[in-house]
């Protein structure tokens, strides 16, 4: 009896665990909410209790964390350009690696400066884990030991060329399809695999043009299930299911950087680029459709008019957009016109090219992770922005090309599941507790 009580009080605390896990880019569903209570209101004047640092190679690759592990990607160079990336699973409650699985590759081609390491967050679904490397490895490795299932390479399998600064898009599940960015020939910028097999299921969409870096995301809008490909050359609306065309709004971006996550609310979705700023577009409420609401004007990147956010996600907010703009200036514009309500450089403080932060809600808060390694507590309102409380959590290590004040940045999404954030840079991956005390 005892046995079996021990037994449905672990089951039963499992299943809660599982329910405030972070199992893939920015979070359940990719849409950077955070629902957990009992958290704090401010952070302790000597900053937040690390439970454990764990040392690990470089990376942009946020960590996912489910199943009481958390997940994530890394590369060590060789010869020259040649580097090992690899995955590790890291036990949630001590830090201490339980496994590693390495693969080979070449960073040749890349934007050498920031050729340091896979980018893509890892999605963990059950027992399985799908990774993704800069040069465009997919595996599907087992939970438990790091098994590899099955693996793809998106070069020699698909004839796909890798862009610049490498591939980003986290594979997305769905149902028994595994969607993946791959830009692939012919015809192949999307392709869904068998997430079991890895067999192709379908593919979706010309690749005359590169990939982009952007990660799938699923809407539901019009009573329709819609995959949301944000690419260099078009917004396009698929069916997840088949890969069939439902609308394509064509929207052309510089350099291939289409980077921030697509962001929906209510009838709009949401894109933004760093040279061709944002564009808003109204959503058919009848059936799958969309129209151009409004666009940025410009196409400089000092002489910004509405959002030009670069690596950074905005969020819609009620009727107001908050985000990142080219150089670090946080704005707040109307979501039904685009016009600029106010900015702010008090969260990023650094004006200076590709300036960022990571903005994640939590009730009517927001927790940002910017680019100096900080954290910080803010309200977002019309009115302006609010900060409640900062902390420094973590080293900037990631190189970066131009001058920055502390001479390096960081770029990688934290994890924020089970009260706890989980953040990395290219020396190690730390877990700091943001529960309230009791």
């Amino acid at each position: 009896m005892v046995r079996l009580l021990v037994l449905a009080l672990l089951c039963g605390g499992e299943v809660l665990h599982a329910s405030d896990d972070w199992p893939e880019w920015r979070g359940t569903g990719r849409t950077g909410v955070w629902n957990e209570t009992g958290i704090v209101d401010t952070f302790p004047a000597d900053g937040l209790t690390v439970r454990w640092r764990t040392p690990i190679h470089a990376g942009y690759a946020g960590p996912s964390v489910a199943r009481g592990r958390v997940f994530l990607t890394d590369s060590r160079r060789t010869t020259g350009n040649r580097a090992i990336e690899r995955a590790i699973a890291i036990d949630e409650q001590s830090g201490a690696v339980l496994w590693t699985a390495e693969w080979t590759t070449d960073y040749t081609g890349l934007q050498l400066i920031y050729a340091i390491g896979p980018r893509a967050t890892p999605t963990v679904d059950g027992d399985r884990v799908y990774v993704l490397g800069a040069m465009g490895h997919l595996l599907a490795l087992d939970v438990s030991s790091g098994r590899v299932i099955w693996k793809k390479d998106f070069v020699r399998d698909f004839n796909a060329s890798v862009p610049s600064w490498g591939m980003a898009a986290a594979p997305l599940v769905d149902g028994d399809r595994l969607i993946a960015l791959v830009g692939g020939e012919p015809d192949a910028k999307v392709i869904a695999f068998n997430k079991h097999t890895g067999d192709v299921i379908w593919r979706a969409l010309s690749s005359d043009w590169e990939p982009g870096y952007n990660q799938p995301t699923i809407i539901t809008h019009a009573g329709t299930r819609q995959l949301i490909i944000w690419h260099p050359r078009a917004i396009s609306s698929l069916d997840p299911v088949t890969g069939r065309l439902y609308w394509e709004v064509p929207s052309e971006v510089d350099m291939g950087m289409t980077v921030a996550t697509p962001v929906h609310s209510r009838s709009y979705l949401l894109v933004t680029s760093f040279y061709n700023g944002g564009r808003m577009l109204k959503l058919d409420d009848r059936q799958p459709g969309a129209t151009m609401l409004w666009a940025g004007k410009s196409n400089s990147e000092v002489a910004t008019d509405a959002i030009h956010s670069t690596i950074s996600t905005p969020v819609i907010d009620g009727d107001y957009i908050y985000g990142i703009d080219s150089h670090g200036e946080l704005r707040c514009l109307e979501v039904a016109t685009g016009r600029r309500v106010w900015e702010s450089m008090a969260l990023v403080k650094d004006r200076a090219r590709w300036a960022t932060a990571f903005l994640v809600r939590n009730g009517d808060r927001y927790f940002i992770n910017n680019d100096r390694g900080e954290l910080v507590i803010a309200k977002l309102s019309p009115q302006g922005f609010h900060e409640i409380s900062r902390t420094q959590l973590i080293e900037p290590t990631h190189p970066y090309a131009r001058r920055r004040e502390l001479g390096a940045v960081h770029w990688s999404h934290p994890a924020y599941a089970n009260k706890h954030v989980f953040v990395r840079n290219d020396k190690e991956i730390l877990k700091a507790s943001l529960a309230k005390e009791q």
